[in-house]
């Protein structure tokens, strides 16, 4: 495989290439609310969002008909109420998954602006379809190097 050049700068915006996107959660908005990360990077096979919430800040009650969700705290803590019967804190790198049905609050108990991504699906994991490209043997690199 040729050796790509190395780009210099870190992703800020959002890039579009052939069959890709690329990008960083903080250039999809400025402040409290959504980043539309599905439609900014044009995700179509699952429902994915981030959310900025300022401290102190309780989301509202919610829960869904069919779509199961997947939190990710990336920035900040937050706790997570479910079912209003058990809570529990998360920080950077803290995942929940949530059934549709599960009632879901989120509230920011840190000191600084809590973002947390989310992404929905339904109708269940497709399984391992990752292949190599033709000439590829190994998913993890070139033999010899470091990892």
């Amino acid at each position: 495989m040729p050796k790509l050049p190395f780009m210099a700068d870190e992703v800020h915006e959002v890039v579009k290439g052939d069959g890709y996107a690329v990008a960083n959660v903080d250039a999809l908005a400025e402040g409290p609310g959504f980043r539309k990360v599905r439609r900014e990077l044009g995700v179509t096979a699952f429902g994915v969002n981030a959310i900025e919430i300022p401290p102190g800040f309780q989301t509202g009650r919610h829960f869904h008909d069919e779509q199961e969700e997947l939190y990710f705290v990336h920035r900040g803590r937050i706790r997570i109420r479910l079912n209003d019967e058990t809570e529990h804190l998360l920080g950077p790198g803290g995942l929940a998954r949530v059934d549709a049905a599960t009632v879901r609050q989120i509230e920011n108990v840190g000191d600084e602006p809590a973002v947390y991504l989310i992404a929905g699906g339904k109708d269940g994991y497709v399984g391992r379809d990752g292949r190599l490209p033709e000439g590829e043997t190994s998913r993890f690199g070139p033999a010899g190097q470091p990892g």
